[in-house]
């Protein structure tokens, strides 16, 4: 019933990825990981603001040295732990550490059929990545498809997502949209393989019907934005940002944000949100839809607010993860963030 504490945050342990996709502008090919104590004391922070699920993105974030010490901390605290990965460096050693780590969602995006100069993440490449998920994997898995945004071939998409039903995942689609925010309605080749793409796999709450069709015809939505405060974007700066695509609003590192951050954030009113691509901060908001009205308010970080979302992919994926493991009791962290270098055993 409280919406005083965060549903969903994402929190990035490397911002360097493996492959340079065209579209995308959330990595790079530098950078290294953040230290595992400074992920620690980042995990215990969101277990402070009462986070029910933490999703650990990049980059790439199986890049990162001790991903499995960061998901063990995350279900130390009983949150709900997830990851979205391109798939790449998924072996069969890897998803039994991700299993024993106590992983509960993990999603590949595969772009493709055969690989281009957009996106390497293809079927062709990682076909066999999905056949060890569905032998080894304990978690519930997600493969996402995408139309749209220089993607040269949206029938490919039907073909992976036949593919994922086969192998037993959830699936889901999404809409890429430019560089420049814009909400490009789908051509009639994309909206024939949107409609088919409509008919597979499975159907929960988070398959937000209303917000794709209309980001499907370039439609503005209509909804209230609870980023900042039901969502929150936790770079591997260590600040809080709307959303990957609204980063620097309102960049106050989490070890120093509160409840009184959260509050407000959760009544202003996001100008970008009528075009938003990002399905994963629409999801969580439409479950405040309902209450509570949004107010324009001076931004007190300066700078305003920022009309566009940048570049995005809007996505609607299912977040229900197989039963949970029952974690270890967990010292509730102090406010300043605690927990040290030590990683407890689950």
């Amino acid at each position: 019933m409280s919406t005083k504490h965060v549903l969903l945050a994402h929190i990035v342990p490397i911002r360097r990825c493996n492959l340079a996709c065209a579209y995308c502008n959330e990595y790079d090919d530098f950078s290294p990981p953040v230290p595992t104590d400074e992920m620690v004391r980042r995990i215990d922070r969101l277990a402070y603001l009462k986070t029910a699920i933490v999703t650990i993105s990049g980059g790439e974030p199986l890049m990162h040295p001790d991903i499995e010490a960061i998901i063990r901390r995350i279900r130390h605290h009983g949150m709900i732990a997830g990851l979205i990965t391109n798939g790449y460096l998924l072996t069969p050693k890897k998803i039994v550490a991700l299993n024993e780590a106590g992983l509960e969602h993990l999603q590949i995006s595969i772009d493709n059929i055969e690989p281009d100069d957009v996106s390497k993440k293809s079927l062709k490449v990682l076909d066999k990545k999905l056949q060890y998920l569905a032998a080894l994997a304990d978690f519930a898995v997600n493969i996402n498809s995408v139309i749209g945004g220089g993607i040269r071939n949206p029938e490919d998409a039907e073909v992976i997502t036949r593919r994922a039903v086969d192998l037993g995942f959830a699936s889901s689609l999404g809409i890429i949209h430019d560089g420049t925010g814009s909400v490009k309605p789908l051509n009639r080749r994309e909206e024939r393989v949107y409609r088919e793409i409509k008919t597979y796999g499975k159907h929960s709450y988070s398959r937000l019907h209303w917000f794709q069709e209309n980001l499907a015809r370039g439609k503005p939505n209509d909804w209230r934005c609870r980023a900042g405060a039901r969502y929150l974007y936790i770079c591997e700066d260590g600040l809080v940002h709307y959303c990957s695509q609204q980063r620097g609003y309102p960049g106050i590192p989490l070890e120093q944000y509160t409840f009184a951050d959260i509050e407000r954030e959760y009544f202003t009113k996001k100008t970008c949100a009528p075009h938003c691509t990002v399905g994963c901060v629409q999801k969580i908001s439409v479950i405040d839809h309902w209450r509570d009205p949004q107010e324009e308010i001076a931004s007190p970080f300066g700078g305003g607010r920022r009309e566009a979302p940048g570049e995005g992919v809007g996505s609607f994926q299912i977040l229900y993860p197989r039963p949970a493991r029952q974690p270890a009791a967990a010292a509730p962290p102090s406010p300043s963030g605690g927990g040290g270098s030590q990683t407890p055993k689950m």
